[in-house]
């Protein structure tokens, strides 16, 4: 039995859809069911539902042999995992955002001090190599509210359509990643579960065909 972990929130509904397309039997209930954990009626698969940023910590660490999740998840995380196959969908890109004005003054937004975020690393990592100074602030949610209260100037995020972003009186400053959904393997599963792992890869390539 292969374990697979899948990412709990917005990736959810389409991963089980496209599993669902690949042959494998997904519990009907998954979507509604409080079960973090959940055999397939076969006996092949046993899905693990656990936060998207947990994802990759319980794959890299073997308690699931593969998962699916995001790649803005594994740029923040950097874990030691094979990242055989770019699914596609899920497809959102990482900006920079900032409450916008001519020119002039979004250069000057670049040069920010304060950046509130998600994804502290790779902010960190964005201005670094930019070498220009920022203070990340790390919030959990509701990023968008940080510039219009004064927290910080800038937000770096996770956005799909932009919607969020204008609603909030925020302009993109800087497109920094593109994020789709991706499965990572576990490094010594790769090899220990050989078959079971090649077999559920051979699948989903299936339905990318």
């Amino acid at each position: 039995m292969l374990t697979v972990a899948l990412s709990k929130g917005r990736l959810l509904e389409p991963t089980v859809d496209f599993l669902r397309r690949a042959g494998i039997e997904v519990p009907e209930d998954i979507l509604s069911s409080r079960r973090l954990l959940a055999p397939d009626s076969t006996g092949s698969y046993k899905f693990l539902l656990v936060k998207p940023t947990d994802l990759p910590t319980y794959v890299e660490y073997g308690v699931a042999a593969a998962g699916i999740c995001g790649r803005d998840v594994l740029l923040e995380v950097t874990p030691d995992l094979h990242q055989p196959l770019d699914l596609g969908f899920g497809r959102c890109t990482l900006v920079l955002a900032g409450k916008g004005g001519g020119r002039k003054e979004n250069h000057n937004l670049l040069s920010t001090t304060r950046v509130a975020t998600k994804y502290p690393r790779i902010t960190e990592r964005f201005f670094r190599s930019r070498g220009l100074p920022a203070e990340v602030i790390y919030l959990s949610g509701s990023v968008e509210l940080a510039p219009n209260l004064g927290l910080a100037e800038t937000i770096m995020d996770l956005v799909e359509t932009g919607r969020t972003l204008r609603e909030n009186g925020l302009v993109v400053l800087e497109e920094v990643a593109e994020s789709t959904a991706r499965v990572v393997v576990n490094r010594a599963s790769f090899h220990i579960q050989q078959a079971e792992v090649q077999e559920f890869l051979r699948r989903l390539r299936k339905v990318l065909e």
